[in-house]
């Protein structure tokens, strides 16, 4: 006598069973690829390059500019010790940038007797490149700074050369620790 728990298995359960397991399978392989350790960013570089294509793509045109040139200058100032032609090159791929409109706080300064309450932030990663283009680490980053900045004086160049300035400042300490 047959157990009345146990039902024959049918050829499409057993292969939808299967299937399961494989994509199961599968899907553990992508996961812990995804959340495996991150490999540890080098420590030297053979050169520095600032990709803006993004914030180009999104219509900021010189202003991207502008700040890929002081995003270049400070990574060549703060990662000046770090130099080795054999390293890997050092990119800095820059995609978001937000300027707020309201650099004294929008007036909150004079119902709450503080001062500034604006933030400015520029986000973007840090790629470790290999002699053939291929991506050796990563590392993204998003930088806010407080701005102190005259609603009528706000000053937005002087502010994105600030925020760039910083964002690499803030990459040496999180890479060089």
């Amino acid at each position: 006598m047959r157990d009345p728990t146990m039902l024959p298995l049918s050829r499409r359960s057993l292969l939808a069973g299967i299937a399961g397991v494989a994509l199961g399978g599968a899907v553990s392989s992508a996961r812990a690829q995804l959340f495996a350790p991150a490999q540890p960013f080098p420590q030297s570089f053979s050169s520095f390059a600032v990709d803006v294509s993004v914030l180009r793509a999104k219509g900021l045109g010189a202003f991207a500019d502008l700040i890929a040139a002081a995003a270049l200058d400070q990574l060549r100032a703060s990662f000046a010790d770090r130099l080795d032609r054999r390293g890997p090159r050092l990119v800095v791929r820059l995609t978001g940038l937000f300027l707020t409109p309201f650099p004294d706080g929008g007036g909150e300064r004079w119902r709450h007797g503080g001062g500034g309450g604006g933030t400015d932030s520029l986000d973007g990663e840090a790629l470790a490149v290999g002699p053939k283009g291929e991506i050796l680490a990563r590392h993204p980053q998003l930088a806010v700074l407080a701005v102190n900045r005259s609603i009528l004086n706000p000053d937005e160049p002087g502010r994105a050369v600030e925020l760039a300035r910083n964002y690499v400042l803030w990459l040496r300490r999180q890479l060089m620790t």
